[in-house]
């Protein structure tokens, strides 16, 4: 087991990778608890949860709404939740999205804590304390930052995955190590096979490696005025596609990455052979598939993304594998490119 502290402004957050999940019930107050999760997790291990109500909510981004934030703040309220108590997510990335923003919002503000039960939320979406909802059809735009007091991430949960589940979240620990973790990458192009058969060690070091990467980025930048941008390459496009094509996060971004990496060639960020490693990659973990998405569409996706100031975009490129930039640039420049890249097709 190896334990990794995020620290941000006044706070401490504790990642707990390796350890069996059920030892949360060591780190959670003895009253005035709430569980968050979902039908499937619940079905799963609901009965070895601990003994506190447990809020179940409907797989998938449907969940990801403020009514469903309401809802569940009217069930601890009639729970008799009040400012000490605890919200503990035992889930992947939709719930641990709805978990920590209702926490952050209930009473304005109370405890909260995860058991992150997939690998996209496990390398990516559990760290960190941003949480988001969707808004009509634009992804994550009401949102806080709640930083939880632990995250576990016991690898044994990730062997009850779908396999399109698991894939999402390789392509997460792939985008990190794009960014910022050069031996990361060579770590996975050396163990595709035992990636995908879910060695139970391996899983846990490319685990810890992805959750340091973030909690540097993190510690440094926690609102993301700066560093923490680079955490976005590939969700520029990838929030386009999975708002549109309504596929899983990680796919969506390894398609988002796919054109991220052609565009960083195409401005000369980066040669061939590293354009060639990076999709070979995306390839060898069958998370790319063809991409038909009008300009049009592109378009108006593109314009509702979070990133965009006025007519600019901050748009992450990578210079080479291990190393990522953000760069401020017209809108019409990226879609530009994107117009440019259907034209080839």
């Amino acid at each position: 087991m190896e334990k990794i502290s995020i620290n941000t402004t006044g706070f401490n957050s504790e990642i707990f990778i390796g350890e069996n999940w059920e030892a949360v019930s060591g780190l959670i107050p003895e009253n005035k608890t709430v569980i968050v999760t979902d039908d499937n997790v619940n079905q799963l291990y609901g009965v070895r949860f601990p003994k506190f109500p447990i809020f179940s909510l409907s797989p998938g981004e449907a969940s990801k709404k403020l009514g469903v934030i309401g809802t569940l703040a009217e069930k601890m309220i009639e729970a008799g939740i009040d400012r000490s108590g605890f919200v503990l997510a035992i889930g992947g990335g939709v719930v641990c999205d709805v978990a920590g923003f209702l926490a952050a919002v209930y009473m304005r503000g109370i405890r909260c804590g995860y058991v992150s039960s997939t690998l996209l939320s496990q390398v990516d979406a559990s760290t960190g304390g941003k949480n988001g909802v969707n808004l009509g059809g634009t992804k994550n735009m009401l949102g806080t930052i709640r930083q939880p007091e632990f995250v576990i991430c016991d690898p044994a949960l990730l062997l009850t995955l779908p396999q399109q589940e698991y894939l999402s979240g390789v392509a997460e620990l792939i985008k990190t190590a794009i960014i910022g973790d050069k031996e990361l990458f060579e770590l996975i192009e050396r163990n595709v096979d035992k990636i995908m058969s879910r060695n139970q060690e391996l899983l846990i070091s490319l685990i810890a490696k992805s959750v340091k990467f973030k909690g540097l980025v993190v510690s440094k930048d926690e609102y993301e005025t700066g560093l923490r941008r680079i955490l976005n390459f590939g969700h520029t496009f990838g929030h386009a596609v999975e708002m549109q094509k309504s596929v899983k996060h990680g796919f969506a971004v390894a398609a988002g990455m796919k054109l991220a990496t052609d565009f960083s060639f195409e401005k000369g960020y980066i040669g061939q052979d590293e354009k060639a490693r990076i999709n070979d990659m995306l390839k060898s973990f069958k998370l790319i598939d063809r991409l038909d998405i009008k300009e049009d569409q592109m378009e108006k996706l593109v314009l509702h993304d979070k990133k965009k100031t006025g007519t600019d975009i901050h748009f992450v490129f990578t210079q080479g594998i291990g190393k990522a930039l953000v760069e401020k640039i017209p809108v019409g420049e990226v879609l530009g490119f994107y117009k440019r890249y259907r034209d080839k097709k």
